[in-house]
């Protein structure tokens, strides 16, 4: 089969592709209307001690949520996440798509209703089918209301 010159081709700009990467490469997730940072929860300690927070229990997921003690390294003006997803709840697939859908809901809801100074744990729960984004997100929102409450 010919192949075609290599001055035939279309010249590309780099500069466009350059920009866009960059800014696909980004992984903050706060909005640019939020105040407060949001970063990840990634030592085991942390989500030990958000265990002995306050939870809000529904059918695809467990919320949990637990201040900060004063002088904690994380500071108090921020919000910080973690998720949790054990073999328990199925195949690789199936974790890896129920942790993408926790970390879309986790930056749609909460720089606007996440309790700033707290930790907020997300622990995923077995179902028989996978439920509907909307409805994941009313729970969510529903929990965070609630757990607000109790602070």
């Amino acid at each position: 089969m010919p192949v075609a010159a290599k001055h035939s081709l279309p010249k590309t700009d780099i500069s466009v592709s350059a920009a866009l990467s960059e800014s696909l490469d980004s992984k903050s997730i706060e909005p640019t209307t939020s105040k407060n940072p949001i970063s990840v929860i990634r030592k085991r300690p942390d989500f030990v001690a958000a265990n002995r927070g306050k939870r809000f229990v529904s059918p695809g997921f467990v919320l949990l949520i637990h201040k900060r003690r004063t002088g904690h390294v994380a500071g108090q003006h921020s919000i910080r996440y973690g998720i949790t997803v054990t073999k328990k709840i199925g195949n690789a697939v199936i974790r890896n798509r129920m942790k993408r859908r926790f970390r879309a809901l986790i930056a749609e809801i909460l720089p606007y209703h996440g309790i700033v100074g707290a930790d907020h744990i997300l622990i995923g729960r077995k179902q028989k089918q996978e439920p509907a984004f909307e409805a994941m997100r009313a729970d969510l929102e529903k929990g965070l209301k609630h757990l607000a409450k109790k602070f």
